[in-house]
């Protein structure tokens, strides 16, 4: 009688628990997983050309390969090309490294916004985007002053009803002002959403990713 009385106490605290409500996801979370994110784990490698118009004449592009599971980089440009381990220590991580975080982020900002803890969020129904003038939610990153290598950025993103980017903006240290890029031309490799293209308030193509190769 013991026996049955507490495995019926165990039985319906099971129960109990399994009828909690989910935790609700927040808006970063759900941005993430609609670029995929539940299939980041599957991923090998990551290549790409980040490429860069700085003006009508003026273009430099980096070539990169993530190995994800071994946490090492291939690296190349114009000029040089080398690997190297993301687990070296920070003072000894190479030049380029700021340049992988940066087209990284990129990439897969979406992405980050699970990976990253140091930022806090704020979100606005009812926006209009700064360049479209599409409807929109703006959500706001605001990065802590302590992590990375541009400590206390923020960037504004302009979601749609399915929490897919329209549009940013990105704003240095934090400051009133920034700069809107365009989401353009989203593609799915192996599961995984990437924009491809993002253009100035001018329409102007001014950042964009080629040659991209997702490996599981």
């Amino acid at each position: 009688m013991k026996t049955l009385t507490h495995l019926s106490l165990i039985a319906l605290s099971v129960l109990a628990f399994s009828c909690q409500p989910a935790k609700e996801k927040t808006l970063p979370e759900k941005v993430a997983e609609a670029y995929g994110f539940e299939n980041f784990d599957k991923v090998k490698t990551i290549s790409y050309t980040f490429n860069v118009q700085r003006d009508s004449v003026t273009r430099f592009s980096r070539n990169w390969k993530w190995h994800v599971k071994d946490r090492t980089v291939d690296f190349s440009d114009a000029d040089t090309s080398y690997s190297y381990s993301l687990d070296l220590p920070k003072d000894q991580l190479p030049p380029a490294d700021k340049g992988f975080v940066n087209d990284k982020y990129w990439l897969l900002f979406p992405f980050q916004l699970i990976w990253d803890t140091g930022y806090t969020f704020e979100a606005t129904e009812n926006v209009t985007a700064p360049i479209s003038g599409a409807a929109a939610t703006k959500l706001t990153i605001l990065y802590n002053n302590v992590d990375g290598y541009t400590p206390g950025d923020a960037y504004d993103l302009y979601l749609d009803e399915n929490h897919m980017i329209l549009e940013w903006v990105f704003r240095r240290g934090n400051g009133s002002e920034g700069r809107p890029m365009t989401w353009e031309d989203v593609q799915e490799f192996e599961g995984i959403k990437i924009t491809l293209m993002h253009k100035n308030d001018a329409g102007t193509p001014f950042l964009w990713f080629s040659d991209v190769a997702v490996e599981k």
